[in-house]
């Protein structure tokens, strides 16, 4: 459950460049046109919606998170637009389970470690901005690609990935680092998509368009 919300460290620079630019932007309306009422205050208006979109985007809200040995967590808020078998080509180089979670930018976008566990593996890949949801974009957008061990040696695929909107991801991870289930992984700024890639026959507890809240929603269940 929600308890407390405050903003995150990612949004430091964003919101101070925000509030400079809505404050030379007021104080150049207000020296030019000074008796222009209506057009002053439909600006004023425009610069606090404008405030209040990027507050919101980089809200923290503190949640009660979700814990379970063969649980994997929802790594982020969003909106479960795929669940199906294919092949994952980096690291398995395997038929796996995909179940990918789109966040809009209206979501959270903390990231979140579906599992407690070990980095086994880490990349980070630079590469294009397509919409989150063209299915090139897990190839070909910039991204990352975190495999966590768990303590019964399963092994699962995490993708951060950029959308055309998203121009920066965030991970606080490495490989070998020991990670705790629901801990912040990292920060997808402005919409993007995750991806998990599980075992065939890996038991999923969520189903299409399913709205699922990050640290907290259980995505599947783990032999």
């Amino acid at each position: 459950m929600f308890t407390k919300m405050t903003l995150h460290r990612e949004g430091t620079t964003t919101i101070a460049l925000t509030i400079l630019f809505i404050f030379l932007l007021n104080t150049l309306v207000q020296f030019f046109l000074a008796d222009y009422t209506i057009i002053r205050w439909f600006i004023y208006l425009l610069s606090a919606a404008l405030l209040y979109i990027v507050l919101q985007f980089f809200r923290n809200p503190k949640i009660t998170t979700t814990h379970g040995e063969n649980l994997v967590i929802c790594p982020a808020d969003g909106k479960v637009v795929v669940i199906e078998e294919t092949t994952e080509g980096e690291y398995f180089k395997d038929k796996r389970l995909q179940v990918s979670v789109f966040m809009s930018p209206f979501n959270v976008h903390i990231n979140r470690n579906p599992i407690a566990g070990v980095v086994s593996y880490f990349k980070y890949h630079p590469g294009k901005y397509l919409v989150a949801w063209d299915p090139k974009s897990s190839t070909e957008n910039e991204r990352t690609t975190i495999v966590y061990e768990h303590a019964n040696k399963t092994q699962i695929l995490m993708r951060q990935i950029a959308g055309a909107l998203a121009r920066r991801i965030c991970y606080y991870v490495k490989t070998d680092d020991v990670v705790s289930q629901g801990s912040e992984m990292g920060f997808i700024k402005f919409g993007s998509r995750v991806d998990l890639f599980f075992p065939l026959g890996t038991k999923i507890n969520v189903s299409l368009n399913q709205v699922v809240k990050g640290g907290i929603t259980q995505i599947a269940e783990i032999a």
